[in-house]
């Protein structure tokens, strides 16, 4: 397994590369990279990622150079061109039965594809439509329906804490949130509390995940229950933070507890080992 370079492209899309002329090269660095269809622009994420092969068809591209000033004016330049370009495929899309949201025009460096991210209800047939942008940019067009969180990475904005998005600033792969993540720390009470504008679960209850799981170890199971003062008690919610286990007795009252006080309690039974009766 060897080392590559990661980068990320205009696009968003990562790609990886070896350095074999071993360039002066540095994280952020902007380059000019080999890809399937000519050349393309992209910035350095990591120097080093282990990798077997850098795509699923085992070919290997090549790292040109690095960006030089005419690439850098090139680059202040092409932004203009998207821009026309996305006019043109709004001006198109009326003439077509469909609706699209078109969130993102991108241009590869050389010019070789033109790619529209757009947002849809559902599937659309639109290959007569891509065939009429193909003859109007007389280049390779490809259109990629977006997801929720692709549209919020692309757009950009703020979150609830204040800070850009995580997806948009330095999140680079989307790692699977659970429900499950939400209960861990004990979130799951309002969704639309601890969901994005993309209206999926907040990305960032990935990042601490592993901690509520390795300090919830050494907690009770929710529903287990025990007797505290001669009477049948339930935990119903435990709190690693505050390090409180909260109990609730048949008659609703509530009562806090640390995990010292909580550990000279006898143990009736545990969930899916006995029935609380």
């Amino acid at each position: 397994m060897q080392d590559y370079i990661e980068v990320e492209y205009r696009s968003g899309r990562l790609g990886y590369y070896l350095n074999p002329d071993n360039l002066p090269i540095n994280p952020e660095d902007l380059i000019i990279v080999d890809v399937e269809r000519g050349e393309d622009i992209a910035q350095i994420v990591h120097m080093a990622v282990p990798r077997e092969e850098p795509d699923g068809t085992g070919k290997q591209y090549k790292i040109r150079r690095l960006a030089t000033e005419d690439d850098w004016e090139k680059l202040r330049n092409i932004g203009h061109e998207e821009e026309k370009a996305a006019n043109t495929f709004m001006e198109i899309l009326e003439r077509y039965p469909f609706e699209m949201k078109l969130i993102e025009t991108i241009y590869q460096f050389d010019g070789n594809k033109l790619t529209f991210f757009f947002t849809a209800d559902g599937r659309i047939d639109f290959r007569a439509f891509v065939r009429e942008l193909a003859n109007i940019f007389r280049t390779r067009i490809e259109l990629h329906q977006t997801t929720g969180r692709d549209e919020a990475r692309r757009l950009g904005g703020f979150g609830m804490c204040g800070c850009q998005y995580c997806c948009s600033s330095f999140l680079k792969h989307f790692n699977q949130v659970t429900i499950k993540m939400a209960k861990d720390q004990n979130l799951a009470g309002n969704l639309s509390k601890i969901s994005g504008p993309c209206g999926r679960l907040l990305c960032c209850l990935n990042f601490e995940e592993d901690f509520y799981v390795e300090e919830g170890r050494d907690y009770p199971v929710i529903g287990t229950c025990v007797e505290f003062k001669g009477a049948k008690s339930m935990v119903f919610r435990i709190d690693v933070i505050a390090k409180k286990i909260y109990l609730s007795s048949d008659d609703q009252v509530i009562t806090e507890l640390d995990p010292t006080e909580y550990a000279k309690l006898k143990v009736i039974s545990i969930p899916d080992l006995e029935p609380c009766l």
